[in-house]
């Protein structure tokens, strides 16, 4: 049976006191919503309808760059969650399958609990995701019956005998879309609240005589994030669970409490990570390679047996290849640096090209831009960049070739050729010495002035 997601993702979020919509703030350096897409993405959605309100624009433009396929549909005046699941009944209209709702504010859902949900539906008409929190509080709980759910009811709503119930509702549904949306229209705001709530509709399958059903989770998967502190929350269960999920694929942690991932963040087996190093989005480790302390990484590929630092800084762009060597203090940006080069101390490689084994000495900068444009630098293989040399792109230095240490490269540099682009040292015996004597007279003169 085809998918369709159904994410919530209209509420401002006043307790964020942001001009963003809730969902548009970030963990692991992706918006709330689309890590709530990425859960049901294991699930091979065939549609993915999103629900927007506040900010609406800005929620648009966010879910296109992570996910084009997703359709936006608006809910201009938020009256509930059953309303909210309303406003995608005439975009999926003619859509034969279930339909998956999920909350925008909700990022840590796991998909092996979403796939559990998908197998329960094989057997029940709906079937509701519950957790028993430590504390249940005012989520509304589910009334069961065995297998059955009976009925959810919301906490002001509910007697004393059912706020004694621990199982609680998440407020994510699957159920086929058509019967989904023929519920919803049935749903009624006669509540405490006075809104149309989405948990109505298991009361309403019942009286149909339909089935249904609750799936449970841990109660961290259903975290939802409604203020600056739940942001704060929602980070760092992200950041244990990806630092628990390393350690047992094989990756050496060997601080894990000090190292930070990113939503999409892949080491290969037997990887090194020392202590505080950042990945940010878009980073592939393979196997074996050993990233140093204090190193940032974002958008960067970097090869089996490549070592990264400490203090080093990969951007965008960067791709390394075996054996490489990315040493102390250096940054490499949109950069394609080949097999058992080095790179290691004190140097910028941006827009550029260099070849294998080829050795850049401490403070080279490749210079890429000039006030407009970016340009390219190209260093062949085996070639030896001396310390401190300037390379004004466009340029190229050829394989095997050497520049001196402290040159500024401005023309191409053949291969197997020498280039010295210096001033010519003078060296004047004495003159240091009668020199500081000169100002050191200056200096007790105007001393003496001054008393």
């Amino acid at each position: 049976m085809s998918v369709a997601l159904i994410v919530l993702a209209a509420g401002k979020g006043t307790r964020m006191h942001s001009d963003r919509p809730k969902v548009l703030h970030e963990v692991a350096g992706a918006p709330l919503v689309v890590h709530a897409i990425a859960a049901g993405a294991a699930l091979d959605p065939a549609r993915i309808v999103v629900v927007a309100g506040h900010g609406a624009g800005d929620v648009r433009a966010a879910v296109a760059a992570h996910e084009d396929a997703a359709e936006v549909v608006i809910q201009t005046e938020q009256r509930g969650t059953a309303h909210a699941v309303a406003q995608a009944a005439g975009t999926l209209a003619d859509f034969d399958g279930d339909a998956l709702v999920l909350y925008g504010d909700t990022p840590l859902i796991r998909p092996g609990t979403l796939a559990r949900m998908a197998e329960a539906r094989r057997h029940h008409d709906i079937v509701v995701l519950g957790f028993a929190p430590a504390e249940p509080g005012r989520y509304g709980r589910l009334v069961m019956e065995g297998e059955s759910l009976i009925r959810i009811v919301e906490f002001g709503d509910a007697t004393e005998t059912e706020r004694a119930i621990g199982l609680c509702n998440s407020g994510v549904v699957m159920a086929p879309a058509a019967l989904l949306f023929d519920l919803v229209a049935g749903v009624g705001c006669d509540n405490a609240a006075g809104e149309y709530y989405l948990t109505d509709i298991v009361g309403l399958a019942r009286e149909r005589g339909l089935s249904a059903t609750a799936v449970t989770c841990d109660e961290a998967e259903t975290l939802g994030v409604d203020s600056r502190a739940g942001l704060a929350a929602a980070e760092a269960a992200f950041q244990a669970r990806a630092r628990a999920d390393a350690l047992e694929t094989g990756i050496t942690l060997t601080a894990p409490e000090t190292v930070h991932f990113a939503h999409d963040t892949v080491l290969g087996r037997d990887t090194v990570v020392e202590p505080c190093v950042v990945f940010g989005p878009g980073v592939t480790v393979e196997t074996g390679a050993h990233i140093r302390a204090f190193s940032h990484l974002e958008g960067c590929h970097v090869s089996r047996g490549a070592v990264v630092g400490p203090y080093a800084r990969l951007r965008p762009g960067t791709e390394l290849a075996e054996d490489v060597r990315i040493g102390n203090f250096v940054e490499v940006k949109n950069a394609i640096i080949d097999e058992g080069a080095k790179v290691n101390h004190l140097s910028y490689i941006g827009d550029a090209a260099i070849g294998a084994n080829a050795n850049i000495g401490a403070g080279t900068i490749t210079c890429n831009y000039d006030g407009v444009s970016k340009h390219r630098t190209r260093i062949g293989a085996d070639a030896f960049i001396g310390s401190d040399t300037m390379l004004v792109a466009p340029v190229s230095v050829g394989d095997g070739a050497m520049t001196g240490s402290g040159s500024v490269i401005t023309r191409d540099v053949e291969a197997g050729a020498l280039a010295v682009a210096r001033a010519r040292q003078e060296t004047r015996p004495g003159f240091a010495t009668r020199l500081f004597a000169r100002l050191r007279a200056a200096r007790d003169k105007g001393d003496e002035g001054e008393r």
